[in-house]
């Protein structure tokens, strides 16, 4: 399962697989007329979800998904086989092919490509037409996506498009007349109102579940303020809805915190105005196009703020420029603080690359910055985000005595062509993540740039710093993910 929330949240996070389902309104506001309840839900002080399954749970789906994979005979008694079918089946978790273990009496017939089940998440219907709606991670890496409705009819689905950076994904059935969600306003969420999800847990269809909204707006992710809730998902609960009162939609059910794989309390989900957003984009052109600036960012802090005479803390520190970028053209600097985006208060550091972020590129805007003990404005064209970029390590064997430092980390250096396609001219590559490294978020494919205030250049430099570490003692990386650059804090782990 993959963990696409920001690395520099301490959080160990799973990626789920839901569905969902919900298609008009049910229940009036609370403070409206009330419809009569049944007297043991007055009774408990509890709401009655009954009938508001009974009506959204026909829009809710099941989606599983299957791989093209080259396969001989089958093999009577192979019980590796028969795990790793389980494992894709239930938890979507691809097991790599195990090593041949010598003859089995086997021919030398030539391998038939055969579809094998690779993992099932949830979903649900936008549009009577046959839109749907669910995690870019269930469907991803899929060569066949099956969407089943509640009543048992199944279909072969096409998908329109997937965006990773805020995991949300559109496919199309063909059907006519489906029952279908109505989609609420994830603005007007309170912390403490009832909601429900229905998903597909563990590939069981339709089930529900039902808790409270615990928080809004979670900073989980660079395009994702989510909804924090109490609400019992799991694994393949990723892409149902999560439900209101009012039998409305207003977020994706798309990951949990959890230290042991299963449910501990806390979900999220993707507020539904940011998916619909980026189905729109899907629906139109098969992707999402992003604005950026060319800035790396950093928090203001309290002291920060007073230190340069401003009156609270808030807004972004540009902490590096990209050279050519239209921050740079723009007149931006290292160590201006964006205090607003085209009048709009940067509160918090998350805001800024989210409303430009939300930006089409070609947009000329305004930023009123603080440089000096003053405020000023400049004016900048917003350009099109390219691609995340990931360092792709080279097709190499594994060292032998590849081991993981005190961090839990095994890095190699980057090569000149890395280098380039990344335009850095320092850093390496982590291979490996575990221990304090893997707690922390960190995954491989990250580049760690720094350590505390110290460049790092190579692998045999970078080790030798952390093999310097006193125990217990909390350092820092830079970390380069995609376009974004984080310092994440870890301490060494426990001998």
């Amino acid at each position: 399962m993959k963990m696409p929330i920001s690395f520099s949240k301490m959080l160990s996070v799973i990626m789920l697989g839901t569905v969902s389902g919900l298609f008009s309104p049910l229940i009036p506001g609370l403070g409206g007329s009330a419809i009569a309840a049944p007297t043991a839900a007055i009774t408990a002080g509890l709401p009655d979800f009954a009938e508001l399954v009974e009506r959204t749970g026909l829009a809710v789906v099941n989606i599983r998904t299957t791989e093209k994979m080259k396969a001989g005979p089958a093999i009577p008694g192979n019980d590796e086989q028969e795990m790793q079918e389980f494992f894709r089946r239930y938890f979507g978790i691809p097991i790599p092919p195990q090593p041949d273990r010598g003859p089995r009496n086997k021919k030398q017939t030539p391998q038939q490509e055969e579809e094998v089940p690779r993992g099932v998440g949830s979903g649900f219907i936008l549009s009577a037409d046959g839109y749907v709606m669910t995690n870019a991670h269930v469907v991803e890496g899929a060569d066949e996506v099956y969407v089943k409705l509640t009543d048992k009819r199944e279909f072969k689905a096409k998908i329109i498009g997937a965006d990773k950076r805020t995991d949300v994904a559109l496919v199309k059935i063909e059907g006519g007349n489906l029952p279908r969600l109505a989609i609420g306003d994830s603005n007007k969420i309170r912390v403490g109102e009832w909601v429900i999800a229905i998903g597909s847990p563990f590939d069981l269809d339709n089930t529900v579940t039902a808790g409270i909204i615990s928080a809004k707006a979670r900073d989980t992710g660079d395009y994702l303020p989510l909804i924090q809730t109490d609400v019992a998902v799991n694994p393949g609960n990723s892409g149902g809805p999560l439900i209101n009162m009012r039998g409305e939609v207003i977020g994706i059910n798309s990951q949990i915190y959890s230290r042991s794989g299963g449910y501990m309390g806390i979900s999220f989900a993707i507020p539904i105005d940011e998916a619909i957003r980026v189905s729109e984009q899907l629906k139109a052109s098969g992707k999402v196009t992003r604005g950026r600036i060319g800035v790396q960012i950093g928090e203001v802090t309290k002291d920060v703020a007073e230190s340069l005479g401003m009156a609270k803390a808030q807004g972004a520190l540009v902490q590096r420029v990209e050279p050519g970028s239209p921050a740079e053209k723009g007149g931006l600097q290292a160590g201006d603080i964006i205090l607003k985006y085209n009048g709009i208060a940067i509160e918090r550091l998350s805001d800024l690359p989210r409303l430009v972020g939300n930006t089409k590129p070609g947009t000329r805007t305004t930023l009123t910055i603080w440089r000096k003990g003053a405020s000023r404005e400049l004016a900048l064209v917003i350009t099109e985000m390219e691609a995340e970029k990931v360092a792709q390590k080279e097709d190499k064997k594994a060292k032998p005595d590849a081991v993981a430092n005190a961090l839990g980390l095994v890095v190699s250096d980057l090569t000149a062509a890395q280098k380039k396609e990344l335009k850095v001219s320092h850093g390496v590559i982590v291979d490996t993540a575990e221990g304090s490294a893997a707690r922390a978020g960190l995954r491989p494919g990250d580049l760690i740039l720094q350590f505390n205030n110290t460049e790092v250049k190579d692998a045999k430099e970078f080790n030798a710093l952390i093999a310097k570490i006193e125990p217990k003692k909390t350092v820092v990386l830079l970390v380069r993910r995609g376009e974004s650059s984080q310092f994440v804090p870890l301490k060494p782990n426990s001998p």
